[in-house]
């Protein structure tokens, strides 16, 4: 039989990551995001840079998850960045870049919350916030191209994320 939303087994579970992204503009990405944050225990969705309002569009892709799911908007990325630094986060980017470290690769711990840097649909995460970043992630790919949608990209490294802190001391 297959389970739906009141049938689920699945633990409600927040885990010490904040997402944080860079200049998302498209209503359906960010719309996926909040149901991503969502699915993942992510404890906090920040969106930087020009601020957008909850389309219908995007209330629509969220299926319900941005009435729940906590959410702040920072016109500037840099200064919220640093204010995470301050508290003790782990900044983390995920770009690839010449320095990057591939995901399966990437350790993962409970003990330090961490802020995911996920970037522009376009450009990908700026130069300023890989230089603010303690570390920079990248998936490895095997086709063609060397970029896959934000979304998708976020949700691979959130499950390798909570895949390693589930069983932690923290959980």
């Amino acid at each position: 039989m297959q389970l739906n939303h009141n049938t689920s087994v699945f633990q409600n579970r927040l885990f010490p990551i904040t997402l944080v992204c860079e200049n998302l503009t498209n209503a359906a990405n960010i719309g996926s995001l909040f149901r991503t944050a969502d699915a993942f225990g992510v404890e906090k969705l920040i969106f930087c840079g020009d601020q957008f309002s909850l389309s219908r569009k995007m209330k629509k892709t969220a299926r319900a998850t941005d009435k729940y799911v906590v959410h702040e908007w920072h016109d500037d990325i840099q200064t919220a960045l640093k204010t995470y630094q301050s508290s003790g986060y782990k900044i983390v980017a995920l770009e690839i870049t010449d320095d990057s470290i591939p995901l399966a690769q990437t350790k993962f711990s409970a003990e330090r919350p961490i802020a995911l840097v996920v970037g522009d649909e376009n450009f990908g995460v700026s130069e300023a916030c890989l230089h603010l970043s303690e570390s920079i992630i990248h998936i490895d790919m095997f086709g063609q191209n060397s970029s896959m949608n934000v979304v998708q990209a976020t949700s691979i490294v959130l499950y390798e994320m909570t895949k390693q802190m589930k069983d932690s001391v923290w959980g």
